[in-house]
Protein backbone atom coordinates (compact mmCIF):
# COMPACT_ATOMS: atom_id res chain seq x y z
CA UNK A 1 0.00 0.00 0.00
CA UNK A 2 1.14 3.64 -0.24
CA UNK A 3 1.71 5.90 1.98
CA UNK A 4 -1.34 7.68 3.76
CA UNK A 5 -2.19 10.45 6.11
CA UNK A 6 -2.34 10.07 9.80
CA UNK A 7 -5.35 9.52 10.81
CA UNK A 8 -5.85 12.48 12.96
CA UNK A 9 -5.01 14.52 9.20
CA UNK A 10 -7.46 12.46 7.36
CA UNK A 11 -10.37 13.10 10.54
CA UNK A 12 -9.75 16.44 9.67
CA UNK A 13 -9.86 16.85 5.47
CA UNK A 14 -12.95 14.33 5.33
CA UNK A 15 -15.96 16.29 3.94
CA UNK A 16 -18.41 13.93 4.84
CA UNK A 17 -19.16 11.10 7.53
CA UNK A 18 -18.11 11.46 11.25
CA UNK A 19 -14.84 12.18 12.75
CA UNK A 20 -14.85 8.48 13.69
CA UNK A 21 -15.51 7.29 10.23
CA UNK A 22 -12.06 9.12 8.85
CA UNK A 23 -10.10 7.69 11.62
CA UNK A 24 -11.46 3.99 10.68
CA UNK A 25 -10.93 4.81 7.20
CA UNK A 26 -7.07 6.12 7.63
CA UNK A 27 -6.48 3.27 9.70
CA UNK A 28 -7.73 0.89 7.19
CA UNK A 29 -5.85 2.66 4.24
CA UNK A 30 -2.52 2.78 6.42
CA UNK A 31 -2.46 -0.75 7.19
CA UNK A 32 -0.45 -3.57 5.92
CA UNK A 33 -3.10 -6.52 6.27
CA UNK A 34 -6.78 -6.40 6.81
CA UNK A 35 -7.78 -5.79 10.32
CA UNK A 36 -10.44 -6.51 12.30
CA UNK A 37 -13.26 -4.02 14.47
CA UNK A 38 -11.13 -5.13 17.88
CA UNK A 39 -7.66 -4.49 15.83
CA UNK A 40 -9.03 -1.29 14.77
CA UNK A 41 -10.43 -0.54 18.28
CA UNK A 42 -6.78 -1.27 19.59
CA UNK A 43 -5.43 1.09 16.90
CA UNK A 44 -7.72 4.36 17.75
CA UNK A 45 -7.77 4.18 21.69
CA UNK A 46 -5.64 6.91 21.97
CA UNK A 47 -7.82 9.19 19.75
CA UNK A 48 -10.62 8.69 21.58
CA UNK A 49 -12.36 5.65 20.27
CA UNK A 50 -12.75 3.28 23.30
CA UNK A 51 -16.02 1.12 22.08
CA UNK A 52 -16.41 -1.32 19.82
CA UNK A 53 -19.90 0.51 19.05
CA UNK A 54 -18.00 3.29 17.37
CA UNK A 55 -16.00 1.14 15.25
CA UNK A 56 -18.76 -1.05 13.89
CA UNK A 57 -21.21 2.36 13.19
CA UNK A 58 -18.07 3.54 11.28
CA UNK A 59 -17.60 0.51 9.80
CA UNK A 60 -21.60 0.32 8.66
CA UNK A 61 -21.45 4.02 7.11
CA UNK A 62 -17.97 3.09 5.72
CA UNK A 63 -19.24 -0.33 3.78
CA UNK A 64 -22.48 1.35 3.12
CA UNK A 65 -20.28 4.34 1.15
CA UNK A 66 -18.60 1.77 -0.35
CA UNK A 67 -15.28 2.85 0.99
CA UNK A 68 -14.14 -0.26 2.67
CA UNK A 69 -15.08 -4.07 1.97
CA UNK A 70 -15.59 -6.65 4.41
CA UNK A 71 -13.38 -9.91 4.10
CA UNK A 72 -15.89 -12.51 5.36
CA UNK A 73 -13.13 -15.42 5.39
CA UNK A 74 -11.22 -13.86 7.74
CA UNK A 75 -13.91 -11.46 9.59
CA UNK A 76 -11.61 -8.62 8.41
CA UNK A 77 -11.97 -5.30 6.95
CA UNK A 78 -9.47 -3.43 4.08
CA UNK A 79 -10.00 0.16 2.36
CA UNK A 80 -11.31 -0.11 -0.59
CA UNK A 81 -9.01 0.03 -3.69
CA UNK A 82 -10.43 0.83 -6.64
CA UNK A 83 -13.52 3.82 -7.72
CA UNK A 84 -16.09 0.97 -8.55
CA UNK A 85 -18.75 1.37 -11.53
CA UNK A 86 -22.56 2.06 -10.12
CA UNK A 87 -22.73 -1.41 -12.03
CA UNK A 88 -22.46 -4.53 -10.13
CA UNK A 89 -18.84 -5.15 -11.00
CA UNK A 90 -17.18 -8.20 -9.40
CA UNK A 91 -14.30 -7.25 -6.85
CA UNK A 92 -11.87 -9.67 -6.15
CA UNK A 93 -9.32 -10.35 -2.64
CA UNK A 94 -6.51 -12.08 -3.30
CA UNK A 95 -5.32 -12.81 0.27
CA UNK A 96 -2.02 -13.79 1.19
CA UNK A 97 -1.97 -16.45 3.92
CA UNK A 98 1.54 -16.43 4.30
CA UNK A 99 1.94 -12.17 5.35
CA UNK A 100 -1.47 -11.70 5.39
CA UNK A 101 -1.91 -8.91 2.68
CA UNK A 102 -4.79 -8.52 0.64
CA UNK A 103 -5.29 -7.54 -2.57
CA UNK A 104 -8.19 -5.87 -4.48
CA UNK A 105 -8.75 -6.53 -8.10
CA UNK A 106 -11.81 -6.19 -10.55
CA UNK A 107 -12.84 -7.98 -13.20
CA UNK A 108 -15.37 -6.90 -15.95
CA UNK A 109 -15.89 -10.06 -17.45
CA UNK A 110 -16.21 -11.56 -14.04
CA UNK A 111 -19.27 -9.39 -13.14
CA UNK A 112 -20.67 -9.52 -16.20
CA UNK A 113 -20.73 -13.56 -15.78
CA UNK A 114 -22.05 -13.23 -12.14
CA UNK A 115 -24.67 -10.81 -13.37
CA UNK A 116 -26.12 -13.23 -16.12
CA UNK A 117 -25.61 -16.54 -13.41
CA UNK A 118 -27.91 -14.22 -11.24
CA UNK A 119 -30.08 -12.94 -14.01
CA UNK A 120 -30.63 -16.35 -14.95
CA UNK A 121 -32.01 -17.75 -12.03
CA UNK A 122 -34.01 -15.08 -11.26
CA UNK A 123 -31.83 -13.52 -8.42
CA UNK A 124 -31.58 -9.69 -7.83
CA UNK A 125 -27.90 -9.36 -7.40
CA UNK A 126 -26.55 -6.44 -5.49
CA UNK A 127 -22.79 -7.13 -4.69
CA UNK A 128 -20.50 -9.97 -5.39
CA UNK A 129 -17.00 -10.53 -3.79
CA UNK A 130 -14.85 -13.21 -4.62
CA UNK A 131 -12.04 -14.35 -1.91
CA UNK A 132 -8.52 -16.32 -3.07
CA UNK A 133 -6.82 -17.56 -1.00
CA UNK A 134 -2.92 -18.34 -1.55
CA UNK A 135 0.70 -17.20 -1.13
CA UNK A 136 1.98 -14.14 -2.89
CA UNK A 137 5.41 -15.04 -4.99
CA UNK A 138 7.28 -13.02 -2.20
CA UNK A 139 5.81 -16.05 0.13
CA UNK A 140 5.83 -18.82 -2.42
CA UNK A 141 9.37 -18.02 -3.25
CA UNK A 142 10.19 -18.29 0.46
CA UNK A 143 8.32 -21.25 0.98
CA UNK A 144 10.07 -23.10 -2.21
CA UNK A 145 13.34 -21.96 -0.86
CA UNK A 146 12.47 -23.43 2.72
CA UNK A 147 11.46 -26.83 1.36
CA UNK A 148 14.78 -26.77 -0.68
CA UNK A 149 17.08 -25.97 2.43
CA UNK A 150 14.88 -28.47 4.52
Amino acid sequence: MTDHARPDDLAAAVPRGSRNDALVLATLEAAEAPLSAYEILDRLRERGLRAPPQVYRALERLLAGGRVHRLESLNAYVACQHAHARRMEATAFIICEGCARAEEVTDGPLGRRLNRLAADNAFELHGAAVELRGLCARCAAEAAAKAESG
